[in-house]
């Protein structure tokens, strides 16, 4: 139990950006395997670091909606988040899919604050790139990734201003909570859980940032079966935002919402329009993919 403790302690001194980061080098499968119209891009952060992107077009004969700028989670990579984002260019949504440092084929190692340049990176991409000129901007952030936008966001106004709506899907509210409720759930670290979790450095949190997104138009999806994130972790994530927002309840497994039409169709409609756009489903009426028929 001593030797545990101590490893663990070892690992929070050390930052938590080691908690917070979960990378996979390279990529085992492209969006070709989706059999879906895709190009490799290079961004560069403002320190240097090479970035690895995939751009996924409108599919062709759909008319253009809209851009999608995807921020994925803190395991794996792009082929193994492809799942949140690869529906959109059949529904007239050109997506950007971006690994931050040390994921896929990015260089670099993860870090805070470093990661926020990748996402300044992916914004100077999107601006300077002749398909995205005119049409609507929306930022996709699903867990991790949500938490780096809304902080990213808050700070940066300016481009907090190009932006027609901000979806999150499954969103740690606090790091520091978030590391507690993962140290409670094993034998061996519950009775860790307080006094390790308070060496996460919890300012970059999004609970602390969602406030200060003043008139940008925010959905939050968040599962009530969510095991790694809990649903409490969105609601104050609702309560603490400002006006116009959607909070809509899911079920299935964390950051699995895009697997059921219905969330996508949600997604739609809200983005065809943010500012009145009120639900399409009350919390009663949430289908539970394992119920019987």
């Amino acid at each position: 139990m001593r030797a545990l403790g101590l490893l663990l302690a070892s690992l929070l001194l050390s930052g938590c950006s080691g908690l917070l980061f979960y990378p996979e080098r390279g990529l085992p499968f492209t969006p070709e395997r989706a059999k879906l119209e895709y190009r490799d891009v290079t961004l560069q952060a403002e320190d240097g670091t090479r970035l690895h992107g995939w751009w996924l077009p409108v599919k062709e004969g759909v008319a253009l909606k809209g851009t999608v700028l995807h921020l994925h989670g803190n395991g794996g990579n792009l082929a193994t988040h492809l799942g949140g984002s690869w529906w959109l260019p059949e529904q007239g949504y050109q997506v950007l899919m971006l690994d931050y440092r040390g994921y896929g084929r990015s260089e670099g190692k993860p870090s805070l604050p470093a990661v926020y340049q990748d996402i300044e990176a992916a914004f100077t991409w999107l601006e300077q790139a002749p398909e995205t000129q005119g049409v609507p901007l929306v930022v996709l952030g699903q867990s991790l990734g949500g938490a780096l936008a809304v902080h990213y966001l808050a700070e940066h106004p300016q481009q907090r201003a190009k932006l027609s709506a901000l979806v999150l899907d499954g969103v740690p509210a606090s790091y520091r909570d978030s590391a507690r409720y993962a140290l409670s759930t094993g034998w061996l670290t519950w009775p860790l859980q307080v006094p390790l979790s308070w060496l996460i450095p919890d300012g970059d949190s999004a609970i602390r940032a969602v406030s200060r997104l003043d008139g940008l138009p925010l959905l939050l999806y968040h599962s009530l079966d969510d095991d790694i994130v809990p649903l409490s972790n969105g609601v104050r994530l609702y309560q603490a935002a400002p006006a116009p927002r959607l909070f809509q309840p899911t079920r299935g497994g964390h950051v699995q919402t895009f697997a059921d039409p219905t969330w996508r169709q949600v997604m739609l409609l809200f983005m065809s329009d943010p500012r009145g756009f009120t639900g399409l489903r009350r919390l009663a009426e949430v289908p539970n993919p394992e119920s019987p028929q």
